[in-house]
């Protein structure tokens, strides 16, 4: 597919279901979008105030301070020791890895993206943005050959699907028999919800249960966006194999990318506090336990979602109509559509709204299936 080929942005067509949920008497609840509500926590705005005296251009491999943090919270939160500032980068913000990742490491006509089944269509247009083909697929029996870039993503988003260590393990040795990078997007991995996740860590792709020390061709993909509610400052970063890493730093000083200093030293402050992403946790988790019963009493049956920041919801019919019920409840959600076409009944109902807008929306589905 070529650049000017690539589709329409879908969540355009969400605009007159707005408008609808917009004229509901007690005003929209948008649980469409997964962009943060609450306050940046204080110490990482301070950490960026302090640092906005950035006449220089900041390194693209980053400060030695945010390498060393990055580092250390891998082996710290993730349980993934041995990694040098060698094998990390910050990015800006993880979409714009995601749509790049293909282009950089050199993928074109005739080559394989992977994605999960449900999955965040990024990684379909970073393929088609590099010319290559995107296949949908959570079976690595199923990876066909001339298979280049493998994409995971656990917490999924949409669905919450939470990949274990077995999984992972299964996953890297498909990778390594088509010869094939592999990359895991883990931006949700803060958020375990379900057992044994709420009491466990969510495994890291790079976790040496799964790798050993082996980390050829391997990469995990992590943002500060939620768990730190820095969407706004697009902080993220990528971390495995020193070899890639090197590539992708590479393209990216000849393009210019680079996280601007500010938000690299805001990311130290943030990487290195533990009490701000235990607070958010616990906002999500009230606010979970509010929306998944009632949206199970209004008929909703809740599949997956036992990770990340959504509830992957369906009713038994298509998710449009769906959509359309929820709108005139006043509740925006995302239609399964958006995410490839495995799940067209389903709908994405998102944790980031305020703790009174969920309120709202836990009322009216509860009202609703009383009356049903």
């Amino acid at each position: 597919m070529a650049l000017q080929e690539l589709p329409d942005y879908p969540w355009d067509q969400m605009a007159p279901y707005a408008q609808r949920a917009r004229s509901h008497p007690g005003g929209l609840v948008d649980l469409s979008i997964g962009s943060p509500v609450d306050p940046t926590p204080d110490l990482i705005r301070e950490a960026l105030a302090a640092a906005t005296d950035a006449h220089a251009y900041p390194q693209t491999v980053g400060t030695p301070a945010l390498r060393e943090a990055i580092v250390d919270w891998f082996e710290r939160r993730r349980g993934v020791p041995g990694l040098t500032v060698e094998n990390v980068l910050p990015t800006i913000g993880s979409k714009e890895l995601v749509a790049l990742l293909p282009f950089m490491l050199g993928l074109g006509d005739g080559d394989i993206v992977v994605h999960p089944r449900a999955a965040y269509p990024t990684y379909a247009i970073g393929a088609a943005m590099a010319g290559a083909t995107a296949v949908a697929s959570d079976d690595p029996a199923e990876w066909p050959e001339g298979t280049r870039l493998i994409w995971l993503n656990s917490p999924g988003n949409p669905d919450g699907r939470i990949l274990s260590v077995d999984e992972l393990r299964a996953a890297v040795a498909r990778a390594r028999e088509l010869g094939a990078y592999l990359a895991s997007d883990e931006c949700y991995a803060e958020l375990g919800w379900e057992a044994p996740w709420d009491a466990e860590r969510v495994p890291s792709i790079l976790d040496p249960r799964v790798i050993g020390q082996d980390r050829r061709d391997i990469l995990a993909v992590y943002s500060l966006s939620k768990q730190s509610n820095l969407a706004g400052y697009r902080a993220a970063f990528v971390a495995g194999c020193r070899t890639v890493v090197a590539r992708l730093v590479n393209v990216r000083k000849h393009a210019g990318l680079m996280l601007p200093a500010p938000l690299q030293a805001a990311m130290v402050a943030a990487l290195g506090d533990e009490h701000h992403v235990e607070a958010q946790k616990a906002r999500y988790r009230a606010r979970r336990e509010q929306l998944k019963p009632a949206l199970e009493a209004a008929g909703f049956r809740i599949d997956r979602s036992e990770g990340g920041l959504y509830l992957w919801a369906t009713e038994g019919r298509d998710a449009w109509e769906s959509i359309g019920r929820l709108a005139d409840l006043g509740i925006l959600a995302g239609p399964g559509h958006f995410y490839g076409d495995v799940y067209p009944e389903h709908v994405r109902l998102s944790l980031t709204a305020t703790d009174e807008r969920v309120a709202a929306a836990a009322e009216r589905l509860r009202a609703f299936g009383d009356n049903l």
